[in-house]
C-alpha cells in the first residue's frame, strides 16, 4: 500500500463520512481525521487487506469515538437551571452612566480632573497633588467641590 492509493480512495472516504456526517464541514473533518489516522498509522496496514474496508474501518472508528464522546459531554445548561438564571434589565444604568458623564463634562476642568484622577484612577491625594502641581489641601478642597458641583449638576443637590 502507498500514499497514493490512500489519495485515490478520497472521494470514497469523503462519500462515506457524508453519509455519516450530513453537515458537509463535519464530513470533511472526518475525512482529515481518518487520513491523518491511516497515514500515522500505515505500518499496521496488512498486506492483501482491502485498503478501502481498512480505511472505512478507520473512519467508522473515528466517528463512533467522536459520537460517544459527544454524547458524554453537555453542551449548554440543564433544562431545569435556566429558570433559576436572571438577568437584570441595564436600560437604567446606561442612562445614568450617561448622565453622570454629562454632568461630569460640565463640571470646570480643574474639578473633572481631580474628580477623574482620585475618585474613578484611584489616585492618593498626594500623588494627585504632584500631577496637578498643587498642595494636598488643595487637590482636597477641589475633591469636595468636584462632588457638591457633581451633586448640584445631577440634581441631587444636598442643603445643609
Amino acid at each position: 500500500m502507498s500514499r497514493e492509493q490512500v489519495v485515490e480512495l478520497i472521494p470514497a472516504l469523503r462519500a462515506f463520512a457524508r453519509i455519516l456526517c450530513p453537515q458537509p464541514e463535519n464530513a470533511d473533518d472526518l475525512v482529515q481525521e481518518t487520513l491523518i489516522k491511516a497515514i500515522a498509522n500505515l505500518n499496521q496496514y496488512t498486506e492483501g487487506t482491502r485498503l478501502k474496508s481498512w480505511l472505512f474501518t478507520i473512519m467508522r472508528n473515528t466517528f463512533n469515538t467522536r459520537y460517544r464522546k459527544r454524547e458524554r459531554e453537555v453542551i449548554g445548561l440543564p433544562p431545569d437551571s435556566t429558570n433559576t438564571l436572571v438577568t437584570q434589565p441595564d436600560q437604567e444604568w446606561s442612562a445614568r452612566a450617561k448622565e453622570v458623564y454629562t454632568a461630569l463634562m460640565r463640571l470646570p476642568d480643574r474639578y473633572r480632573e481631580i474628580l477623574v484622577l482620585i475618585v474613578i484612577q484611584g489616585e492618593s491625594y498626594e500623588d494627585a497633588a504632584v500631577i496637578c502641581d498643587c498642595a494636598v489641601g488643595t487637590v482636597k478642597s477641589r475633591l469636595n467641590r468636584a462632588r457638591q458641583r457633581l451633586r448640584e449638576e445631577m440634581g441631587e443637590a444636598v442643603e445643609d
